[in-house]
C-alpha cells in the first residue's frame, strides 16, 4: 500500500482512533474484529499467513478465544506500528497517550520493541487465562502438553526495512527525546524529509487535537511559526495490568517454562506430592486448601511482565500467574531436586504472610483457587523484585519491635535503628536506608495498624507516636486502607516482648494524693463530655466497616446482648486518621498573637458593682480613731449581728449568682458622711491563677489589686489563715501524709501562703512592707506597693550643677526602673533612638528568585514561591545601640524653672565595627563587646533609656581584656576612635579616657533617688563569692545543664542519673568527681525513701539534706500520644517520669529547683502538665514560676525554644529569668504561653532587642578544617587559627592543637549523590535538585522523576509538562503503583508537597550568616530539621559543629558511635543557657547573703570544715 492509497483514503486513520476511543463501549473479541476488518486487506502476506494459521487453531481448540484474540491484537499491534515505534492499538500500553499525541522514540522503542518479543513468547504457548478467582475444582481449559507452535517461540518484530500502515498514512512532528539525553544526531536525510513535509505535519498534528478549544488555537500557530505554541506533554506508556512504565529498563519479562511443566490440577495429583491420586473428586473432599512449598519461582500478569504481587494488583483483581517448581509441605530444602515443575499457576486470589520462621525470614504465601503455597526461593530472574517484598516485610518487623519498646522516639531516631541494623544474612540485601523506609512506608504503616487492632484494648496504639506520624506526613502514607491491608496483613504477628521501660514511678505521699485528688474529678468530668465526642472521621475505611461482633467493646454492646455500660468503639475500628489527628493537635502549639487577655481579679470586682440591697443593719462600734478631712475613721463595724474590724477578711458577693464569690482583707474602715466604706484588699482564688482547675479551691494568694468598696457589698466574716513554712520544712520532704491545710471545710474557712504576680505566673513569699503607727489604720501593703513601683517606674532627676545656663538646667543623676545614671555612664539605647552619619557599607543581600530556570531539569524550583528562608538572619534585628552621658538636663519653663517632667541627655555615639564603613564583615574578626569612640553627639530623651553599661579604654584596664569581658554581662571596650568624615581609625581623645569623671554638685554627687548604680553592685558581685551547691542533675544526659552551671560558678554536680550508658559515660569523661548513677530513677529513689545508703553498685546515694540544687529535664514519655484524660491515661501519666522528678524535690527538697522541657510541655494536654507540676510546688511550699527562652538569645547560633520551670525554696528569693544578651530571628521569638484564657509573658523586657550581635553559623564554625561525607578520625588538628570572637571563646584559652569529634554520618550513595546536586546558594534545598540520572558512588545508576498526572493545585509547567506524580495530585486516592524510587528528587517530597509546605528545607544547606534549626538527636536531610547540610561540603553536619551549635566548648567530650554522640548533643540543653539561668540563681544567693552576712560568714565556716 503506497502514501497515495493513505491520502485517497483519509478516514482511515480517523476509524481507528474511534475504535480506539471508543473500545471501552464494544467487547473486546468485536473491537479486534472490528480492526481486523479495517487492515486486513493492507496486511503484509507473512502476517496474513499468521493470522491463517491462529484461526485454524481456534477452530481445532488448539487455542482458547481469549488466547487467539491476545495474539491478534499482539500482531495488529505490531503491523500498524509506525517508523518510531508508536501505535494507535491501546495507546497507554503501546505508546500512545489517550489523547491521541504521540510518544517519544525513547519511550515507544521501549514500549514495543521488547514488549511484543516476550508477550508473543507467553502467549504462543497457549498458556490459560482466567478472568477472577473461580471455585475450588476448577480445571484448565488449555493444552496442558506443552508444546510449542509452529511458529518460532522468539517472534521478532520487523527489521524497519518495510514500511508499515500507520507510517503510510503521515509522519507525524515528534520531539526526539533521545537526541538530548545521549547526544546523538539523527541523519541527514531524515531532518531533510521531516522539513519537506512541514506543511503535511501540521495538518496532521491538527488532526490528532481532541479538545475542540485547543484546535482553532494550533490551526492558527502552524500557519503562523511552528513554535507559537508548546503542546501539553504526555505521561509515558503504562501495561494496563501491571501498571509497569513501558519503558523503564528495569521492566522484566518471563522467560518461559520449561518442556515438562505440568498446570495446576495435573500438577497437585503427581505423585511426588503424595496428596491426591488421579481423581478430582478428591478436592472436594478437603475443608480447607492442600498446602505446598515452591521454589525457584516467578510471578507475572498476562503479557508476560515479571511483577511485584504486593503492590495492591491482587486487590484491584489484576491475575497473576506463577510458575515454579512444586515441593511437599515437609521438604524445607529449596533447591529444585524433587519438586514438580509446575506452569501459569493462579491466578493469585490472594496472598499472607504467617509471621517469621524463627530466625529473620518472613514465611509468605499465596493462595489460588486450588491451594496454599508457601513461597521458597525465587528464580533468578524474580529475585530482585522478591528481595523488596523480603526487605519490606522484614522493615515492618523492625519498626513495630522498635516502637513497641520505644514509643516516645522521634523520626530520626528510627533513622537511626534502621540505618544500624544489619539485614540477616538470608535476605538479598546489605544495608536498610531512609529510602528503604519511604519505599516501604505504606505497608509499614499497614502493619503498624494491624498490630495495634490485634493490641490490647488498653494499650495505647503505635499509629499515634510521634515517629509514625511523621513517616505519615513525609511518605503521604493513606490510612484506614483496611479491607485491603487485611489481606496481606501479618496472620499470626510475632509476640513480640515489651520492653517494660521505666518502672512504676515512686511518689512521695503528698504528690501521690495531688495527682488522686484531681484525677478523679477529672475523670468523671471527661467520660461526660466523651459521650457526645465524635469518635471517627467517618471516612476511612475502618470507619465504614461493620463492628466485628467479637472483641470487647462489642461483646458489651446492647445489639449483641451486652449491658451497654462500656460506650466504646469496635476494637476493629479505631479510626486512624482521627487517633493520628488528635495526637497531632494535642502536640502543635500555635502561636496566635491576638487572643484576648483575660481579665485581671479586679476588672472582675469591677463587674459587680451594681448596688444591692443591706441585708441588714450597719454601725459603727466605738469613736472615730482618726479624722481626715470629710472622712472618720474607724477601727469595728457591726454588720447585723457580726462585729468586722481593720484586718478582718470577709466575702463580697458578685452580681452573677454563678460566679464564687470574692475575699478581701479589709484595711480601712471609714464614713464620708453619705456612705459607709471599707477599702478591700482582694485575695485571688487559684481558679483565677495559671493553676486553674488543679488548684486547692480552699488555697487563696495575695494580689496587689484593691480598691475602695461599700459596706453594702459585705456578705460577712470568713477565716482566712496564713500557712507559713515550719521550722523543720527542709526535713519534711516525704512525710506528709495529708495534704490537707484546713481541717474544717465549712466554706468560711480558707488559707495563703503566697503571693502571686499575674502577668508572670510568679508565685513568691509574701513581701514584708512596714507600716508606720500613725497610719495603722489606713494602711494598704497593696497601695504600698504600686506606689513604690510607679515612683520607681517614673524618671527623676537629682543633684543640680552650678552651671549657670539660661534655658536649661544640669544634673548629675538621674534615676530610671531603679537604675542610677550619671554622667559618663555608658547607657543602651533601641537602634531607632539615633542613626549614624556613615551608611554601612555591604548590606547583606537578601536571595532573590531565579525566574529564567528550566523547568525541565528543575521541575521542583517552581515551588519556592516565598523569598523566607527558615534560618536567616536578614529580618534579625540591630542590637543596642550605646552612649556615652555628656550631659543630664532639662529645658526650663517660662517661669525659669527647670520642667523636671522631661529630662533629657546628651550622649556621644558609640560606632560598632558594622556601623563603620567596613559593614557587616568587619564585626565578624572583632570581640563582639568591641567597641569605637566617636565625637559624634546626640540629643535623647531619658526615658528611652534601656539599661546601664560598662565601657572602658582598654589601655586603661588594670587587667586583661578577656578576663574583664569575663567578668560579666553588659561590659565593652574601645582601643580606637572612628572618624566618620574621613572613614578612618584614629586614638581616642584625652575626654574619651576619663570615664570616671564625674560632676559635682550641691549634693556632692550623693544620689538621693531609691534607685541603684550597678557599678558597686558589680563590685559587691566580685567579692562576694556564693558557696556552690550541691548538686543533683536528673536525667542528666552528657551533661550540657550542668556545664552552664558550673561556668556560672553556682553549683558542684555531685550527683547525675542517666539510664543510657553512652550519655552516662560522656557525663564521667567531663566531670570525673561526679557519682553517675546508671539505674532508673525510680528504682533510686524507693532505695534513697527506704533508708539505703548505697545501690546494687555499692555507689553513695545522696541522702535527704544533701541536695542544695536539684535540675533535670524529665522526659514526656507516657503522655505524649494522650489525647484525653481518662483512667487508662491517668495511670500512664502517674506513671510518668515528670511525676518521679516531682517527688525527688519534694522528698529531697532542695533550696532551689529547675525543670527543663521542650516549649511544647507548657501547653501538653490543655497545659494540664504544666498547671499539675506547679500545683505540687506550691503544695510542697516551693515559690515558682514558669518561662519559655530562647537559646538564640543567649549566645548560640542556634533556634532552640525551652520551657524552664523554676522554683526557691522558704527563705531563698525566687530568681528572676535573664535578659537576652544577643538580638535574633524575631520570628523565633515568640515565647509567650497561652494557658487558659490568659497570656503569658516572662519577667524578660528585651523582648526584641539586646547588647550584642546575633552568633551565625559563620562565628560557629568557619575555622574548622574540611571533612567527607562519612569522616571518622576522632582527632585532627585544627589547621588554622579561630576567626570570630565566638571561636576564641569555645576554644578555649588554652592551647588546644588537637580538634576532636569533627566526624559525620555516612550517608548512603543515593544520599551522597542529592547532597552533591545541592547549590551552595543561601536557602537551597530539594527543590534544587536537577531531574537527571547520575552514577552514584556504589556503582548503580538512578533514575529520572516521571511526572505522570496532572496537578490539581499547581497546575502544568511552561514547557506544558505535568506535575503530579501521584493520582492524588488530582484530587483522586492514591495508587501504590505511582510509587518511584531510586530517584535524584525523592519521589514522597512532591507526592505529599502541596499539603506541607512544600518541605521547605529539606536537603537544605545552612546558610553561613544565618543559624541552626534546633540541633537534632540525628541530622537526617529528611527529618525534622532537614536544613543540616553544610553550607559549602557535599556532606551533613558534624559532631563537633552541632556541639558548637550548642555552645559546647571544644575541650568538652562524647561518647560512643558517631550516631550516639549526635544524640547526646542534640539531647543537651545549651550550655549559654544554663549559664544565664545560673548567673540569675547566684544574684539571688548574694542578695541573700547581704541580707544575713552573718548567715553568709557561718557558710563558709562550714565549707572550710568539710
Amino acid at each position: 500500500m503506497t502514501k497515495d492509497c493513505v491520502r485517497a483514503n483519509p478516514g482511515f486513520r480517523w476509524k481507528l482512533q474511534a475504535l480506539d476511543k471508543d473500545s471501552d463501549g464494544l467487547a473486546e473479541k468485536d473491537c479486534v474484529k472490528e480492526k481486523l476488518g479495517l487492515v486486513h486487506g493492507f496486511l503484509q502476506a507473512d502476517a496474513q499467513n499468521l493470522l491463517s494459521d491462529l484461526e485454524t487453531k481456534l477452530q481445532k481448540k488448539e487455542l482458547s478465544e481469549e488466547g487467539y484474540l491476545s495474539q491478534v491484537k499482539t500482531l495488529l499491534s505490531e503491523e500498524l506500528a509506525s517508523e518510531n515505534g508508536s501505535s494507535v492499538l491501546n495507546g497507554k500500553a503501546n505508546g500512545c497517550s489517550e489523547n491521541g499525541a504521540v510518544a517519544s522514540d525513547e519511550d515507544c522503542v521501549g514500549a514495543n520493541g521488547q514488549e511484543d518479543e516476550d508477550v508473543m513468547d507467553t502467549q504462543e504457548e497457549g498458556v490459560k487465562s482466567p478472568s477472577a478467582a473461580r471455585p475450588r475444582g476448577r480445571r484448565s481449559k488449555t493444552g496442558g502438553d506443552g508444546k510449542k507452535s509452529p511458529a518460532s517461540s522468539r517472534v521478532t518484530r520487523n527489521s524497519g526495512k518495510q514500511q508499515s500502515i500507520l507510517s503510510m498514512f503521515s509522519k507525524v512532528s515528534q520531539k526526539r527525546k533521545s537526541e538530548e539525553v545521549n547526544g546523538e544526531s539523527e541523519p541527514a536525510k531524515e531532518e531533510d524529509e521531516v522539513s519537506a513535509n512541514a506543511e503535511e505535519k501540521a495538518q496532521d498534528e491538527k488532526r490528532l487535537k481532541v479538545e475542540p478549544a485547543q484546535k482553532s488555537d494550533t490551526e492558527a500557530a502552524s500557519t503562523q511559526a511552528p513554535k507559537a505554541e508548546l503542546p501539553a506533554k504526555t505521561p509515558p506508556p503504562k501495561c494496563p495490568d501491571c501498571r509497569q512504565y513501558l519503558d523503564d529498563t528495569d521492566l522484566r519479562f518471563f522467560q518461559g517454562d520449561p518442556d515438562n511443566a505440568l498446570d495446576e490440577p495435573e500438577m497437585l495429583t503427581n505423585e511426588r506430592l503424595s496428596l491426591f491420586d488421579a481423581n478430582e473428586d478428591g478436592f472436594e473432599s478437603y475443608d480447607d486448601l492442600p498446602q505446598h512449598k515452591i521454589t525457584n519461582f516467578s510471578i507475572y500478569d498476562k503479557k508476560g511482565h515479571l511483577c511485584p504481587f504486593d503492590s495492591g494488583l491482587i486487590e484491584k483483581n489484576v491475575e497473576l500467574y506463577f510458575s515454579c517448581v512444586v515441593k511437599p509441605i515437609y521438604d524445607d530444602n529449596p533447591c529444585m531436586d524433587g519438586g514438580v515443575p509446575a506452569k501459569k499457576l493462579g491466578p493469585i486470589n490472594a496472598w499472607w504472610i504467617t509471621g517469621f520462621d524463627g530466625g529473620e525470614k518472613a514465611l509468605i504465601g499465596f493462595t489460588t483457587a486450588f491451594a496454599d503455597y508457601i513461597l521458597m526461593d525465587p528464580s533468578e530472574e524474580y529475585a530482585p523484585i522478591f528481595a523488596l517484598m523480603q526487605e519490606k516485610i522484614y522493615m515492618s518487623k523492625i519498626v513495630v519491635q522498635f516502637l513497641q519498646k520505644n514509643p516516645e522516639v522521634t523520626y530520626e531516631d528510627l533513622l537511626n535503628k534502621i540505618e544500624t541494623t544489619v539485614p540477616p544474612a538470608g535476605l538479598n540485601f546489605n544495608k536498610f536506608t531512609e529510602d528503604t523506609l519511604l519505599r516501604h512506608a505504606q505497608f509499614v504503616v499497614e502493619q503498624v495498624e494491624s498490630y495495634d487492632e490485634a493490641g490490647d484494648s488498653d494499650e495505647q496504639p503505635i499509629i499515634v507516636t510521634p515517629c509514625m506520624r511523621d513517616l505519615i506526613k513525609l511518605a503521604g502514607v493513606t490510612l484506614g486502607k483496611r479491607r485491603a491491608a487485611r489481606r496481606q496483613a501479618i496472620r499470626h504477628p510475632t509476640k513480640i516482648d515489651k520492653d517494660k521501660g521505666p518502672t512504676k514511678a515512686t511518689t512521695t505521699k503528698l504528690v501521690s494524693q495531688i495527682f488522686d485528688t484531681f484525677f478523679s474529678d477529672q475523670i468523671d468530668q471527661e467520660d461526660k463530655e466523651n459521650t457526645v465526642k465524635r469518635r471517627r472521621c467517618g471516612v476511612c475505611e475502618v470507619c465504614q466497616a461493620p463492628d466485628c461482633g467479637k472483641c470487647n467493646a462489642c461483646k458489651d454492646m446492647i445489639k449483641f446482648g451486652g449491658s451497654g455500660r462500656l460506650k466504646q468503639a469496635c476494637q476493629k475500628r479505631r479510626c486512624p486518621n482521627l487517633a493520628v489527628k488528635e495526637a497531632e493537635e494535642d502536640e502543635t502549639v500555635e502561636e496566635e498573637d491576638l487572643l484576648p487577655i483575660k481579665t485581671t481579679p479586679k476588672k472582675m470586682v469591677q463587674v459587680k458593682k451594681k448596688k444591692k440591697q443591706s441585708k441588714g443593719k450597719m454601725s459603727w462600734v466605738g469613736e472615730p480613731v482618726k479624722t481626715e478631712g470629710k472622712k472618720d475613721y474607724y477601727m469595728q463595724v457591726r454588720v447585723d449581728d457580726e462585729v468586722l474590724e481593720v484586718g478582718d477578711c470577709v466575702s463580697v458577693g458578685s452580681h452573677d449568682p454563678s460566679e464564687p464569690i470574692f475575699l478581701a482583707r479589709i484595711t480601712s474602715l471609714w464614713d464620708d458622711g453619705t456612705e459607709k466604706m471599707f477599702h478591700a484588699h482582694w485575695f485571688c482564688r487559684g481558679t483565677d491563677t495559671v493553676l486553674g482547675d488543679s488548684s486547692d479551691p480552699l488555697e487563696l494568694f495575695l494580689v496587689d489589686e484593691c480598691e475602695d468598696m461599700q459596706l453594702a457589698y459585705v456578705q460577712g466574716k470568713v477565716r482566712v489563715s496564713y500557712k507559713g513554712p515550719s521550722e523543720n520544712w527542709f526535713l519534711e520532704g516525704g512525710l506528709i501524709d495529708d495534704t490537707k491545710v484546713v481541717e474544717d471545710d465549712d466554706g468560711k474557712s480558707y488559707f495563703y501562703q503566697f503571693w502571686y504576680e499575674s502577668d508572670h505566673a510568679r508565685f513568691e513569699t509574701p513581701p514584708t512592707v512596714t507600716q508606720s503607727e500613725d497610719c495603722k489604720f489606713t494602711f494598704c501593703a497593696s497601695c504600698t506597693r504600686l506606689a513604690e513601683i510607679e515612683e520607681r517606674d517614673t524618671p527623676q532627676v537629682f543633684d543640680p550643677l552650678d552651671e549657670n545656663s539660661s534655658n536649661k538646667t544640669l544634673y548629675a543623676l538621674a534615676c530610671l526602673s531603679g537604675e542610677q545614671y550619671r554622667v559618663g555612664d555608658g547607657v543602651y539605647f533601641l537602634p531607632e533612638a539615633f542613626s549614624f552619619s556613615v551608611k554601612s557599607g555591604s548590606p547583606v543581600k537578601r536571595p532573590q528568585r531565579k525566574e529564567d530556570v528550566d523547568e525541565e531539569l528543575y521541575p521542583e524550583y517552581y515551588r519556592k514561591s516565598s523569598d523566607y528562608i527558615k534560618g536567616s538572619n536578614l529580618d534579625a534585628p540591630e542590637p543596642f545601640r550605646v552612649g556615652r552621658i555628656k550631659e543630664i538636663f532639662c529645658t526650663k519653663r517660662s517661669n525659669g524653672k527647670a520642667n523636671e517632667a522631661d529630662i533629657k541627655l546628651r550622649i556621644y555615639k558609640y560606632y560598632r565595627p558594622e556601623n563603620t564603613h567596613k559593614g557587616a564583615k568587619a564585626s565578624y574578626h572583632t570581640d563582639i563587646n568591641m567597641l569605637y569612640w566617636s565625637d559624634e553627639e546626640a540629643t535623647v530623651d531619658f526615658k528611652d533609656v534601656q539599661g546601664r553599661c560598662t565601657v572602658e579604654y582598654a589601655e586603661d584596664l588594670i587587667q586583661p581584656v578577656q578576663e574583664y569581658s569575663n567578668g560579666g554581662p553588659d561590659r565593652f571596650y574601645f582601643l580606637e576612635a572612628y572618624n566618620p568624615k574621613t572613614k578612618s581609625f584614629e586614638d581616642p581623645p584625652n575626654h574619651a579616657r576619663s570615664a570616671f569623671n564625674k560632676g559635682k554638685g550641691k549634693g556632692k554627687g550623693k544620689g538621693k533617688g531609691k534607685g541603684k548604680s550597678s557599678a558597686p553592685m558589680e563590685q559587691e558581685c566580685r567579692e562576694l563569692k556564693p558557696p556552690k551547691l550541691r548538686t543533683l542533675d536528673v536525667f542528666s544526659g552528657c551533661g550540657g545543664l550542668s556545664e552552664g552551671f558550673h561556668q556560672a560558678g553556682i553549683s558542684e554536680t555531685n550527683w547525675a542519673i542517666e539510664m543510657w550508658e553512652p550519655a552516662a559515660q560522656a557525663f564521667r569523661l567531663n566531670n570525673p568527681g561526679t557519682t553517675v548513677f546508671t539505674e532508673d530513677c525510680n528504682t533510686l529513689l524507693k532505695l534513697v525513701m527506704s533508708g539505703e545508703e548505697t545501690n546494687s553498685l555499692g555507689q553513695r546515694l545522696p541522702q535527704k539534706g544533701d541536695v542544695e540544687m536539684l535540675c533535670g529535664g524529665p522526659p514526656c514519655q507516657g503522655f505524649s500520644g494522650m489525647n484525653r484524660f481518662n483512667s487508662r491515661t491517668y495511670s500512664k501519666f502517674k506513671n510518668s517520669l515528670v511525676v518521679s522528678y516531682l517527688s525527688y524535690c519534694d522528698y529531697y527538697r532542695p533550696k532551689f529547683f529547675l525543670l527543663e522541657n521542650v516549649r511544647n510541655f507548657v501547653s501538653f494536654k490543655r497545659s494540664m502538665v504544666l498547671k499539675l507540676t506547679l500545683r505540687c510546688l506550691v503544695q510542697m511550699g516551693y515559690q515558682c514560676t514558669f518561662g519559655v527562652l530562647q537559646a538564640g538569645q543567649y549566645g548560640v547560633a542556634q533556634t532552640r525554644r525551652r520551657a524552664i520551670i523554676l522554683a526557691a525554696a522558704p527563705g531563698e528569693t525566687l530568681p528572676r529569668y535573664p535578659e537576652p544578651l544577643h538580638v535574633f530571628a524575631p520570628r523565633a521569638c515568640s515565647l509567650s504561653v497561652v494557658v487558659g484564657e490568659k497570656r503569658y509573658v516572662s519577667n524578660v523586657t528585651r523582648v526584641n532587642c539586646g547588647p550584642y550581635r546575633t552568633i551565625t553559623v559563620r562565628d560557629t564554625m568557619s575555622d574548622l578544617p574540611e571533612i567527607r561525607n562519612g569522616a571518622s578520625a576522632l582527632e585532627i588538628s585544627y589547621n588554622g587559627e579561630p576567626q570570630s570572637w565566638f571561636q576564641r571563646q569555645i576554644r578555649g584559652s588554652q592551647y588546644q592543637p588537637i580538634l576532636r569529634e569533627h566526624i559525620c554520618k555516612d550517608m548512603s550513595a543515593l544520599v551522597a549523590a542529592r547532597m552533591r546536586h545541592i547549590p551552595l546558594a543561601p536557602g537551597s534545598d530539594w527543590r534544587d535538585l536537577p531531574n537527571i540520572e547520575v552514577r552514584l558512588s556504589d556503582g548503580t545508576m538512578t533514575k529520572k522523576l516521571r511526572y505522570t498526572h496532572p496537578d490539581k493545585k499547581n497546575g502544568r509547567s511552561s514547557t506544558g509538562a505535568l506535575r503530579g506524580v501521584c493520582t492524588c495530585a488530582g484530587g483522586k486516592p492514591c495508587d501504590p503503583a505511582d510509587r518511584q524510587f531510586n530517584t535524584l528528587i525523592p519521589w514522597c517530597l512532591p507526592h505529599t508537597g502541596n499539603r506541607h509546605n512544600h518541605w521547605a528545607g529539606l536537603y537544605g544547606r545552612l546558610e553561613w550568616d544565618g543559624f541552626f534549626s534546633t540541633t537534632v538527636t540525628n541530622p537526617e536531610p529528611m527529618g525534622k530539621q532537614g536544613r543540616v547540610l553544610h553550607p559549602e561540603q557535599h556532606r551533613v553536619v558534624s559532631v563537633r559543629e552541632c556541639s558548637r551549635s550548642q555552645g559546647f566548648p571544644d575541650t568538652y567530650r562524647f561518647f560512643g558511635n558517631v550516631l550516639d554522640k549526635h544524640r547526646q548533643v542534640g539531647n543537651a540543653v545549651p550550655p549559654p543557657l544554663s549559664k544565664a539561668i545560673g548567673l540569675e540563681i547566684k544574684k539571688c544567693m548574694i542578695k541573700k547573703m547581704k541580707e544575713n552576712p552573718t548567715e553568709a560568714v557561718k557558710q563558709e565556716k562550714l565549707e572550710t570544715t568539710d
